[in-house]
C-alpha cells in the first residue's frame, strides 16, 4: 500500500495552461513592482494622475459616488496605518514588556526610529490598487447604485476630521512625528 502511494507521487503532474499563465503574471507582476520600487516620486506621479483620471470619470458620468465613497474610506484606512506606529504606545504601555521596538517617551532614553505600521510602498501599492479597481468598476453598471451623493461627501469629510483629531491627540500624547525630512544634521565641535 505504501509503495502505490510513493509510485503516484513521484510521477510529475502536468501542468495546465492556467497555472502557468497564472505563474507568469505573478512573476512579471512582482518584477515591475521591483523595478518601481526605488522611485517613488513617478509612482505617486502615476497614482495621482489615475486618481484624477477617476474623479474626472465619476464627475462626467454623474454615477458611480459609492464607489468613489468607498475609494476614498480604503484611502483614509491606508492614511491613518501609514500615520500609526508599528508598535503602538498606547498598548505598550498596558502590557509593559520590551518584545520589540518602542518611542523614547523621555529625554534620557534611548532614541528609536519611527518605524510605520503601513510602509510607505506598501501604502502607495494599496492605493495604486484600490484607484484601479474602483476605475474599472466604473466601467460596470451594476455598481452604479443611486445614492445622494452630498451625504457621502459630509459623512467623509465628519469621518476623516474625527479620525484626524484623535490620530493628532495620539502623535502629540506619545510625542512621535512620522515624517521626517531627510538626514539630521549634528553641530560639530568647529560649528559651535
Amino acid at each position: 500500500m505504501l509503495q502505490d502511494a510513493s509510485s503516484e507521487e513521484s510521477v510529475p503532474r502536468e501542468v495546465s495552461f492556467m497555472e502557468k499563465l497564472t505563474k507568469t503574471v505573478q512573476v512579471r507582476h512582482q518584477k515591475f513592482l521591483d523595478d518601481v520600487t526605488p522611485y517613488p516620486l513617478p509612482r505617486w506621479v502615476v497614482t495621482g494622475v489615475l486618481i484624477v483620471l477617476f474623479c474626472m470619470r465619476v464627475y462626467h458620468l454623474h454615477g458611480w459616488y459609492i464607489v468613489a465613497y468607498g475609494l476614498a474610506i480604503y484611502i483614509l484606512n491606508l492614511f491613518i496605518a501609514f500615520l500609526s506606529p508599528k508598535i503602538d504606545p498606547a498598548l505598550a504601555e498596558l502590557e509593559a514588556n520590551d518584545d520589540g521596538p518602542q518611542l523614547p517617551m523621555k529625554g534620557d532614553e534611548e532614541f528609536r526610529p519611527f518605524i510605520r505600521r503601513l510602509p510607505e510602498f506598501k501604502f502607495w501599492y494599496g492605493i495604486a490598487r484600490g484607484t484601479c479597481i474602483a476605475l474599472l468598476m466604473t466601467f460596470f453598471q451594476m455598481f452604479n447604485l443611486p445614492v445622494f451623493w452630498p451625504i457621502l461627501v459630509f459623512y467623509f469629510f465628519f469621518l476623516f476630521f474625527i479620525i484626524m483629531k484623535r490620530q493628532i491627540k495620539h502623535m502629540i500624547r506619545y510625542r512621535y512625528i512620522p515624517f521626517t525630512y531627510g538626514k539630521q544634521k549634528y553641530a560639530g565641535k568647529d560649528n559651535k
